[in-house]
């Protein structure tokens, strides 16, 4: 049942979950300039958020298909890991400093 996330072991899990996205912010990192920046003329990143921002993602003669937004979720997916790490290990120093 632990794997479900339900029953007894769901804190556990979510404090590994935690855990892992708080020390794997090297990964994370290298994964966001690497991937997250690909290719390095113009990252598909900047290019989609600009599309995003500007409203036509949504239009239906230029909007964006099912590819586009895929290359979001793939470009993107690395930087939100890294700030969801940062702010974890910022958070967590924090902490540790009002505890002493």
């Amino acid at each position: 049942m632990a794997w479900f996330g339900i029953g007894l072991y769901s804190h556990n899990l979510a404090d590994e979950y935690k855990k892992q996205l708080k020390n794997n912010w090297k990964l994370f990192l290298i994964a966001s300039l690497t991937v997250g920046l690909a290719p390095f003329s113009l990252p598909y990143i900047l290019g989609k958020i600009q599309w995003i921002l500007g409203g036509n993602a949504f239009s239906s003669e230029s909007g964006m298909q099912g590819q586009n937004w895929f290359d979001v979720l793939l470009h993107g997916l690395p930087w939100i890991l890294l700030l969801i790490s940062i702010l974890l290990n910022i958070f967590g120093l924090l902490k540790k400093k009002d505890s002493q």
